[in-house]
């Protein structure tokens, strides 16, 4: 134990001479945090709204101006036939084409109104699909108000969107957790083993390897610095999302650290593993680009799960990001508990025994090759 303490210290102060490593632990979640959620955005505005109304009643000016008042959505085309709506969305002059049926207001009072009509332009699929959502949003919601002033009473089967646990559809209430993911990745993955391969180059595990110090003791030297940095990270990262967005987690907070610290052990043993099979930082380098392609596409980082096509669905089971995405964004948005998420949280543990008795199994190999090398000496 006193080894390892010493060996800590040693990884600690050459963490604070490094000049490049904590500045880029300071920035990387405020340029993530800051940055990258609000230019990488799927929010869509000044979705443009061609309006049909064939009712001229109050009900559909009220409708209508409504709409206007949304931050999403724009009024571009004021027109008196369908066709004429459609021509400006074949210009690309408007997204959406919002038609009012004659009659709508007459035949609201007497509780059976024919269907508000709403037509997207699906060349650009997702402006078109969330300018469609938004739109009926905005019709929705003025319905329930006319519904509340006036007493007209809507029809059962009318459905009323409710957008669970974030009301104003903002994308990156839906990606800062997974934001916070690559940033553990990151640092408790694929820094540990650029740290491990640069010893490798500089020689240093052969001696290492020939000392009274243990394997273990000095790999967890080289992992645990970064497991209690990415702690840190996280917490700043959490201030950064409480701070610049108003979003705190709904769930408990110690479920977060905890399935953290898991999935460190997870990406730890992945980064030895990569380390092992490394010979130069550049050959570890490509081999992390790999994994991280992999783990933005594959884990539902960007895109949702069951949207992909099933074969791809079927490889995601052996994403661990999958599992950490999932309870990040369950506890943060939801307020899940760790009954709800044990199933997740089983599979990180069996991944982190996996590859942790795998990049043991690599170390060890990889050690006796190296002292059967240096040994006639």
């Amino acid at each position: 134990m006193h080894t390892l303490f010493i060996l800590l210290k040693k990884e600690f102060i050459q963490f604070r001479r490094n000049k490049f490593i904590p500045k880029m632990v300071v920035m990387f979640p405020v340029m993530a945090m800051l940055v990258i959620s609000l230019v990488t955005t799927m929010d869509v505005k000044n979705v443009n709204v061609a309006v049909v109304d064939l009712d001229k009643s109050e009900t559909s000016r009220r409708i209508i101006s409504d709409m206007e008042a949304s931050a999403n959505l724009t009024l571009s085309l004021y027109a008196g036939m369908y066709e004429d709506a459609l021509r400006a969305v074949e210009k690309g002059d408007a997204d959406v084409i919002l038609q009012i049926p004659a009659e709508y207001e007459k035949e609201l009072v007497c509780g059976n109104p024919p269907a508000i009509s709403l037509a997207a332009n699906g060349v650009n699929a997702t402006k078109s699909q969330l300018g469609a959502q938004y739109l009926l949003q905005a019709v929705m919601k003025t319905l329930k108000t006319l519904d509340v002033e006036q007493g007209i009473a809507l029809p059962e089967e009318k459905v009323f969107v409710q957008n669970r646990y974030n009301p104003t559809l903002d994308y990156p209430v839906y990606m800062i957790p997974a934001l916070m993911i690559i940033l553990i990745i990151m640092i408790c993955g694929f820094l540990p083993a650029l740290n491990l391969v640069s010893e490798k180059e500089a020689g240093t595990i052969e001696q290492i390897n020939v000392s009274p110090v243990s394997r273990l003791t000095f790999t967890l030297s080289k992992l645990i610095p970064y497991w209690i940095i990415g702690l840190l990270v996280l917490t700043l990262a959490m201030v950064i999302a409480w701070v610049a967005y108003g979003l705190v987690p709904v769930g408990s907070i110690w479920i977060i650290y905890v399935v953290t610290l898991l999935f460190s052990f997870v990406m730890s043993g992945l980064g030895v593993s990569i380390a092992n099979c490394s010979s130069t930082m550049q050959q570890s380098m490509y081999v992390m680009f790999f994994f991280i392609i992999i783990f933005q596409l594959m884990s539902g980082l960007m895109t949702p799960i069951d949207s992909m096509p099933q074969w791809a669905q079927y490889i995601t089971y052996v994403i661990p990001p999958r599992y950490f995405i999932e309870i990040m964004r369950s506890v943060y948005l939801k307020g899940s508990m760790f009954s709800e998420l044990w199933q997740d949280f089983s599979m990180l543990a069996v991944f982190a025994v996996f590859v942790c008795l795998a990049a043991s199994h690599d170390y060890l190999q990889e050690t006796v090759v190296g002292c059967v090398f240096v040994s006639p000496d």
